[in-house]
């Protein structure tokens, strides 16, 4: 099975599974299709973190594919010439705030240990549909429409809008020579070509030669660029045993994190939801929340107390904050085992361009991977038809007096919130594998995600259709147009501060059912769960 963020992406992956391909395979070829097909949210010009179970040796690798900060970066990078920090825009749009791309090397480093396909047939489905065209997704087109910035940029201009500078009309085929011509190198180059080769020289010249937003980007910065192997961060929650990846992103610790402080909370019992559901669940996202402020950030330049964040004894403590009848409305960072270093609080949330793919094969090997370009279209920068991350942005934008764990330096990788999951049961066996997109929001995603199917026992497809609702420790979003709005009163009453906003959500999971696996890919965009 393979759930995925787009139909056509998805049946890749499959036609992938079906010719004896493996999970990482398949993979494989789903990414590169998406980023054809879904090039808003990911691509070979982004991040991904990617959790993989392999079933033979029942072990589980976790990957981090994090951008990188050139070295020649400061953390004053985004600060005008007065020291006022730049708006959001001002700083994505452009050269700035490219990091190094992790995709590219994650991709060839995950298929050399486990795939099982030659690289170039993995390769194939998205060089033929780069080649031969592919029709433009209405939620691609919508996107582009409202998307001001890319008529700015020639390029994305280009490829994305009509000679008139329109969107481009759903169902109208195009076609992508560029990245048919990139992939077809990539197949017998590999990744090299992205990090020393010619293509990583345009890359370098798209940043650094901006019009009006240059970056810092240079050759030896990809030259150094390297995927992390990371241990997986695991934790139990009822009878399950739930993994995610360990920082540079704390979204799997945040997961972790609302999950053991609701464990004492008998869930189960409570209507999908309710008042008391969205209270219970939003009162221990702060406290999550509030930690990821404090701790969250690169573990190879500052402390992350990772074991001590997800310590029972930590999680029991600060679960005895929430009182069922009134919110704490804000959360402060607790202080967990191992702590040694006090560190500012940063409440910078940004926007979001992420994806998630979900993919069991017929050996039972399972994979998780969470891949972004960080704000929707990225830095509207298109290099041989892929294009360029904004993610530096999720450094600390106006870095304070006080040293903060997610500061921007030189060769670090900033903070995440993506949350690839693997779940497994009483047995060791893979239960379920999810992750969502949604930039901060996805903590709280993947957590109503999993309440959703282990405590209100909810197939995936209905777990992820439920309204979704987060506190990052502020108000309580619920999301717009959802009956959860007439929620509001009641939970003001106990406290909230409440805001309905759009929670476009990219959530996609499978679970082990007694006849095989159950699929369900979210609502909120064009996702299917596709397998047999």
């Amino acid at each position: 099975m393979v759930a995925a963020g787009h139909p056509i992406a998805a049946k890749a992956g499959l036609a992938i599974l079906e010719r004896g391909g493996s999970a990482i395979d398949a993979m494989v070829a789903t990414q590169l299709v998406l980023n054809l097909v879904e090039p808003h949210s990911s691509g070979l010009g982004g991040s991904a973190y990617l959790l993989y179970y392999d079933a033979k040796k029942k072990s589980l690798a976790a990957f981090d594919a994090r951008e990188t900060a050139p070295m020649a970066a400061t953390r004053t990078l985004f600060l005008r010439p007065d020291g006022q920090p730049m708006s959001f825009a001002e700083a994505a749009i452009g050269g700035r705030a490219v990091g190094v791309p992790g995709v590219p090397r994650l991709l060839e480093t995950a298929h050399a240990r486990f795939g099982k396909l030659p690289w170039a047939a993995v390769l194939q489905p998205a060089i033929d549909l780069a080649t031969n065209g592919f029709p433009i997704s209405p939620r691609l087109s919508r996107l582009a429409f409202y998307d001001k910035s890319l008529a700015a940029e020639p390029a994305a201009r280009a490829y994305f809008l009509d000679a008139e500078g329109r969107a481009i009309m759903p169902g109208t085929r195009v076609r992508n020579p560029a990245f048919a011509n990139a992939l077809k190198r990539y197949a017998v180059e590999g990744a090299d070509l992205f990090y020393r080769g010619d293509i990583a020289r345009d890359i370098v010249a798209a940043v650094r030669g901006h019009r009006t937003n240059p970056g810092l980007m240079a050759l030896e910065d990809l030259e150094a660029y390297r995927v992390r192997d990371v241990e997986p961060v695991c934790a139990m929650y009822r009878a399950y045993r739930v993994c995610s990846v360990r920082p540079s992103s704390y979204g799997g610790i945040g997961v972790l994190q609302v999950l053991g402080l609701l464990e004492r909370f008998d869930m189960a019992r409570l209507r999908p939801g309710s008042a008391e559901a969205v209270h219970l669940v939003s009162e221990a996202e702060r406290l999550a929340y509030a930690d990821r402020a404090r701790y969250g950030g690169d573990d190879r330049f500052v402390d992350v107390p990772v074991a001590g964040l997800i310590d029972r004894a930590y999680l029991a403590s600060r679960s005895a904050l929430i009182r069922p009848e009134r919110s704490m409305q804000r959360a402060e960072a607790g202080t967990p085992p191992g702590t040694r270093v006090a560190y500012a609080d940063d409440p910078t949330l940004q926007p979001m361009g992420t994806t998630h793919v979900a993919i069991v094969d017929r050996e039972g090997n399972a994979v998780a991977l969470t891949s972004s370009i960080e704000w929707t279209f990225g830095s509207r920068q298109l290099v041989h038809g892929f294009l360029l991350n904004n993610q530096l942005t999720d450094f600390n934008m106006a870095p304070g007096a006080a040293e903060s764990a997610n500061d921007l330096a030189p060769g670090k990788r900033p903070r995440s919130s993506m949350a690839p999951v693997i779940a497994f049961d009483r047995e060791g066996r893979v239960d379920l594998v999810a992750g969502s997109a949604g930039g901060s929001y996805i903590i709280g995603y993947v957590a109503k995600a999993l309440v959703a199917m282990i405590d209100w026992k909810l197939d995936p497809q209905a777990a992820l259709a439920l309204p979704n609702f987060v506190s990052r420790n502020g108000p309580t979003e619920l999301e717009l147009g959802t009956e959860l709005e007439s929620l509001a009163a009641t939970l003001k009453a106990m406290g909230h501060d409440v805001r309905a906003v759009e929670m476009t959500s990219g959530t996609h999971a499978i679970r082990r059912s007694a006849g095989g696996w159950l699929g369900g890919a979210d609502p909120r965009r064009e996702g299917v769960a596709l397998g047999h």
